[in-house]
């Protein structure tokens, strides 16, 4: 069977799998521990991992602070900074194409007394630039944007995003758990985003760990919120609890890995979707349509209509020789927002398959296609 679902998450690199082999059995110590070998080890290791994911994204090694993985760093960030700076303002902004985690969050605000604005977005699912400028307000403390689709691989025009914020002084979260390790990235070249959210699970690292990016200020002193998780001071007292050194190691690797072969990758990504895409013109004619744009994107995603097939019906059909999705693993039960946020009719919807690619996949593996 051919994984086409790297969207959702992707094969763990067995070079990865080696390096958190010993931090699941030799070395087992609590790196909040002290003096003895195996917690000095663990801290070490969990040092490193902090340097290969802040190199990855181009941040300090004091800006990362591991989560779980993104629904947590989410909901840490726009809560956290909800409730450290409601005197300052209740007024929140977001797109209706963002994650689930992002979207039930800002709901759950609203619930406490918070404005969200929810902007509209393009036929491929980016805001309009002008309008997002027009929303801002003095009362705004918050502005939370996905940086790349997961459903469309589209991106936001996040420099300017930035600059809008920057000027303004508004905090700027972006779920960038899409992009990271799949794009190059340095986040000293967007002053304005003061938090990032990413998960290992994405770039061929293990599940249940993530990161959260927090902009440092002059004197080496991160952006104030208020934790999501209250306990031993661990990360910087912004995430408390023991730390999964296997999986932190886990996902150091996979960044390291993600940035040495991150060039040769986003060309493997790009060839591969354009011969996937010419397959697919070639058979279907005009029996398809492609939701997402052909540039400024994700390499490796693709959004296709097949007109007058149920998608569900599809993915069943496909799943002995191919695993694909008709969207959003997390919201998997609902048809996709994301779609109907672009203008696509319920029956454009439920006609919509998601193909993610891989680097782990050979040019010649996607001969497949010529068999639908």
């Amino acid at each position: 069977m051919l994984y086409l679902d790297n969207s959702a998450t992707t094969q763990i690199h067995p070079e990865v799998k080696e390096a958190m082999l010993p931090y699941l059995m030799e070395e087992f110590g609590n790196p909040s521990s002290k003096y003895y070998s195996v917690a000095e080890n663990a801290k070490n290791a969990v040092k490193e991992a902090r340097h290969s994911l802040a190199s990855l994204i181009g941040a300090h090694d004091s800006e990362i602070i591991f989560t779980s993985g993104s629904t947590e760093s989410n909901n840490m960030v726009i809560k956290g900074v909800a409730d450290y700076y409601s005197n300052h303002g209740k007024h929140i902004i977001t797109s209706k194409v963002e994650h689930p985690s992002i979207l039930e969050t800002c709901t759950y605000l609203e619930d406490k007394g918070f404005e969200v604005t929810y902007l509209d977005v393009d036929k491929y699912g980016r805001i309009d630039l002008a309008d997002f400028e027009q929303q801002l307000r003095d009362d705004t403390i918050l502005v939370s944007l996905i940086w790349g689709n997961n459903e469309l691989g589209s991106l936001n025009d996040m420099e300017s995003i930035s600059e809008l914020c920057r000027k303004r002084n508004i905090f700027l979260h972006t779920d960038a758990t899409q992009l990271v390790g799949k794009i190059e990235m340095n986040l000293s070249d967007y002053p304005g985003i003061t938090f990032l959210s990413c998960s290992g699970h994405k770039f061929h690292g293990p599940k249940g760990i993530g990161a959260t990016f927090i902009r440092r200020d002059q004197y080496d002193i991160l952006t104030k919120i208020t934790p999501l998780l209250h306990g031993g001071g661990q990360e910087q007292g912004i995430r408390s609890g023991t730390l999964a050194v296997h999986n932190i190691v886990g996902l150091g690797k996979a960044a390291e890995l993600a940035e040495k072969n991150l060039k040769k990758n986003i060309k493997k990504l790009e060839d591969m979707e354009s011969y996937v895409s010419l397959i697919l013109k070639d058979k279907f004619n005009d029996q398809i349509v492609f939701n997402h744009d052909t540039n400024h994107k994700i390499p490796g995603v693709l959004s296709v209509q097949f007109k007058g097939a149920n998608n569900e019906l599809l993915v069943k059909n496909l799943a002995p020789v191919m695993a694909v999705s008709t969207g959003s693993a997390c919201s998997s039960s609902k048809p996709s927002h994301v779609l109907a946020a672009i203008g696509l009719s319920i029956d454009q919807v439920r006609s919509t398959v998601r193909f993610s690619l891989s680097s782990f996949i050979d040019k010649k593996d996607l001969e497949i296609f010529k068999e639908l």
